[in-house]
């Protein structure tokens, strides 16, 4: 009787197993929500950034690789732009804020996706998605991870990707994971229709509690580690948008940081509430072609000598460092 009901109990947990994969599948496969890099359903990519580093192994602080205990591989600019599988790595709990050209709407359907640059389908870093509309209140999309909490993936370990939903990274590397606005829950202090900042925010796949992740529902959220290494971490490759609005004086105004006119001729003017300390610029090669030091506020930076092309406005401001693109026409 003790085999029989053992054999019942055994078969009812592989059954509970099998339904539990509730999500799409990974690229490739039916039902996958996977979008190409390429597609043309990405009409803009995101044009700025502030990263924020972690730890490579949260669990002991005083690890290195590469003479650092965070993260460092991977430069911030690879957030910028098409996703081309450079990316840069988080570490654990590290965080990314990212900025657009013209806000994000929310339209019919998945509204912007986010690249991860995994080299499989099943070597999963997943990341928590987070929007703001004024770019201090933000909100995160409701995530869910039906992959078990008893044993620890390892560093290198598999995540089957339908277990998985709305969290970045889902997907393999040049897939971007995609995300509909209606799905986080509305708030007054969050206009859905001009996202001006996207916060990926790594997720610490330990399943010690002392330094878990846990989902919408409170699960703890597993995925390898630890990773100990300098590409610890989500390792973001972008954030293509599929729908926007078109910038106005008003969403101006709400940014945190804008850079702006962009495409410019002959000048730019660097906008921030807490100011302006330095703004560097530099070529996509990575030379420093201009500086900019004990700035006004909306001051007019006169880049008419720069050679036509597409250049990175670093920007240091509270002691925060912000990276726009921008095109000289």
């Amino acid at each position: 009787m003790v085999v029989k009901n053992l054999s019942i109990f055994a078969f009812l947990l592989a059954s509970a197993t099998v339904l539990s994969q509730s999500y799409a599948p990974p690229a490739g496969e039916t039902g996958s929500t996977a979008i190409a890099a390429d597609s043309e359903l990405f009409i803009n990519w995101a044009t700025g950034v502030e990263i924020e580093r972690g730890y490579i192994n949260i669990d002991d602080p005083t690890a290195e690789d590469q003479g650092s205990s965070y993260a460092s591989y991977g430069e911030a600019s690879n957030a910028i732009g098409v996703a081309t599988n450079s990316a840069v790595s988080l570490g654990d709990a590290g965080e990314a804020i990212l900025t657009f050209e013209n806000p994000i709407a929310n339209a019919g359907g998945y509204d912007f996706a986010v690249f991860e640059n995994s080299f499989s389908n099943t070597f999963l870093e997943l990341a928590f998605v987070e929007v703001s509309s004024d770019g201090v209140n933000y909100f995160r999309f409701p995530s869910h991870s039906e992959t078990q909490s008893q044993t620890q993936v390892g560093g290198f370990g598999d995540i089957d990707a339908s277990y998985i939903n709305n969290l970045a990274g889902k997907y393999e590397g040049l897939f971007g994971t995609p995300f509909d606005l209606d799905e986080v829950a509305d708030n007054s202090l969050l206009d859905k229709n001009n996202i001006t900042h996207v916060k990926i925010i790594d997720v610490v796949g330990s399943i010690n509690p002392d330094y878990a992740s846990y989902d919408a529902q409170g699960n703890i959220i597993n995925d390898p580690f630890p990773t100990p290494f300098y590409s610890s971490g989500f390792d973001l490759d972008g954030i293509g948008v599929i729908h926007e609005q078109e910038l106005n004086v008003d969403l101006i105004e709400k940014h945190y940081i804008s850079v702006y006119p962009n495409p410019t001729s002959g000048f730019i003017k660097v906008k921030s509430r807490g100011g302006v300390d330095k703004v560097e610029i530099y070529s996509t090669s990575g030379k420093l072609v201009k500086k900019y030091v004990n700035l006004y506020e909306a001051e007019r930076l006169d880049i008419s000598s720069l050679p036509k092309g597409m250049y990175l406005v670093k920007i240091n401001s509270e002691e925060k460092n912000s990276l726009f693109k921008i095109i000289k026409k």
